[in-house]
């Protein structure tokens, strides 16, 4: 599997999106959609662990939000302009990663600490979305695996079934860029869990070397911009 930016893209975000939920009292830093799920599992068992369920979705869209307006204010080539995107991510995680190593154990679900990492996590994340959607929309979604498993099921049938050629290679084609997404999402999923049982809030180290990483590659694949 070649190593390329939208996969490291879809590591990362199952590696996050896991962690902050192990981490973080059940938060979604990624599928932050999921927190509605969990949020009226809080309010069905009277539990505690709602104001960070509240907050991710309007965080998430106010970062998307701020981060388009501000795309024109800072003119650049597309290359430069994912390049300043990932950078800020970087930032971000590296702001999230001290934040879980300082301020943890995160005894109070509620409690600004775990609120504070949960929202740095969560503006990362939302600039990995706003990033994919402005600069790599061909590649498959590196957050969201539900939609890519879906027409990865949907390109297997047209490809077994008999029909033009044209549409069976169309899906093979297809199915050649959306199944390394989630085995990279899965991969990173589990990587998450071996390293929080390992190191607990230490894991969240590995996230902004892992965009490090990203921005190594974007810069020697310049046909993933």
């Amino acid at each position: 599997m070649k190593l390329t930016l939208p996969i490291i893209l879809s590591l990362n975000a199952g590696y996050v999106d896991t962690a902050g939920f192990l981490a973080l009292q059940g938060l979604f830093t990624a599928h932050v959609t999921g927190n509605f799920v969990t949020l009226g599992a809080a309010i069905a068992h009277g539990s505690s662990g709602i104001v960070a369920k509240l907050l991710a979705l309007p965080v998430f869209c106010l970062s998307i939000l701020l981060l388009r307006w501000m795309t024109p204010i800072l003119p650049a080539k597309p290359q430069r302009s994912l390049l300043y995107m990932l950078v800020a991510k970087f930032l971000f995680l590296s702001a999230g990663a001290f934040t879980a190593i300082k301020l943890a154990p995160f005894s109070d679900p509620d409690g600004m600490p775990l609120i504070l990492t949960g929202m740095l996590l969560v503006i990362a994340m939302a600039i990995q979305n706003a990033a994919h959607r402005i600069h790599l929309a061909s590649a498959p979604p590196s957050t969201l695996m539900t939609g890519t498993t879906t027409q990865i099921m949907i390109d297997f049938a047209d490809v077994l079934r008999l029909g033009p050629s044209e549409a069976r290679q169309t899906a093979r084609a297809r199915c050649g860029r959306f199944i390394p997404a989630v085995v990279a999402f899965a991969f990173g999923c589990a990587a998450a869990a071996f390293f929080y049982i390992a190191f607990q809030m230490w894991c969240f180290l590995l996230p902004p070397l892992t965009v490090l990483i990203g921005i190594a590659t974007h810069a020697a694949n310049k046909e993933d911009a």
